[in-house]
């Protein structure tokens, strides 16, 4: 078993005016959409307001969903069944179906409790939001114009981007949107620490720590080159071609960096791709998710949105979590 390093940033109030005592400042935060900036429900009770987010319309949701597509189990993903089906009209006539169950859905969206708040202080610290969900945009664009006039989200991070979340790359391809980059130096020697008689178990403590770091940037890589040209081009950096005009034997010089980032969600997929991604997470928790309060991917968990603003001005530290070997 090993103990990871809890994530920490740099308070808001500190770096807002120029500090931050060493600390990685905070570059941007991700949402996911449904179950994290919306629900379904009228508006809480003052029961359900104490308890803060809610989730059980998400699933009703979902399960309608599965319903429309033939009944399918709620271990077969429903992205990737549809992704699946035999031909372009299969696939249409199933996302047709599921966009139907989402429009019928949006019309009773209520934002989560703190939702306004959070935002309106995200905007007065000038902290940038983006949006990554395997929402379709309609419903996005209803809810962003309906309750969040005033706040600008970029990029928005929808269903046409492929692959989906868990996948890390839409995280990465908002990352590099932001400029957000970090160099690859895959082939490039051991770097430093190696030879300069550091001990035998520090050398081997680094060794470990730069293969482990090779190993999550041929993740990524490979996550990012998933997508559609204009994607991968967006979570990658420029490529060294080989002047055959054919892409082969490019070179990626370098990759999004989410690692100043937070990934905020309420799902498996969520905490997933945001820790794929390098960013820190947070789990919007509810009784249906509280599993996953302590899942390995889950940094901090709140429940309520505006729980985050004294969490983010104090400066943001992640749980201890203990990975297993």
């Amino acid at each position: 078993m090993t103990r990871a390093t809890p994530r920490r940033f740099a308070p808001l109030r500190e770096t807002s005016q120029g500090q931050g005592g060493g600390l990685p400042k905070l570059q941007g935060i991700v949402f996911d959409v449904d179950g994290t900036l919306w629900t379904h429900y009228a508006p809480p009770t003052p029961s359900t307001h104490a308890r803060g987010a809610h989730s059980e319309p998400q699933n009703h949701m979902f399960g309608e969903m599965r319903a429309v597509l033939g009944g399918i189990p709620k271990s077969t993903d429903i992205l990737e069944h549809i992704y699946g089906l035999p031909t372009p009209g299969e696939r249409e006539a199933a996302f047709e179906a599921v966009r139907a169950v989402e429009r019928r859905a949006m019309v009773a969206q209520r934002p989560q409790p703190g939702l306004a708040e959070l935002m309106r202080h995200l905007d007065a610290r000038g902290v940038r939001k983006a949006i990554c969900t395997r929402n379709f945009d309609a419903p996005v664009a209803h809810l962003l114009s309906r309750f969040l006039p005033e706040s600008t989200f970029g990029p928005v991070v929808t269903r046409d981007f492929r692959p989906p979340k868990p996948d890390p790359a839409g995280i990465l391809f908002i990352a590099r949107s932001w400029g957000l980059v970090r160099r690859l130096d895959r082939g490039r020697g051991q770097g430093p620490g190696f030879g300069d008689g550091g001990g035998e178990a520090e050398n081997a403590g680094q060794q470990q720590q730069q293969q482990d770091q090779a190993m999550k940037t041929e993740e990524l890589v490979k996550a990012a080159q998933q997508g559609t040209e204009a994607e991968t081009r967006g979570a990658l950096g420029p490529a060294e071609h080989d002047g055959n005009g054919d892409g082969k034997g490019e070179q990626i010089e370098e990759v999004g960096d989410a690692s100043a980032l937070i990934m905020v969600g309420d799902s498996l997929d969520d905490m997933t791709a945001g820790r794929r991604a390098g960013a820190a997470t947070v789990l919007l928790v509810n009784d249906e998710n509280r599993y996953l309060a302590e899942h390995p991917d889950t940094d901090l968990v709140i429940s309520r949105l505006d729980e985050l603003i004294g969490v983010l001005d104090e400066g943001f530290v992640g749980r201890d979590i203990t990975e297993s070997t």
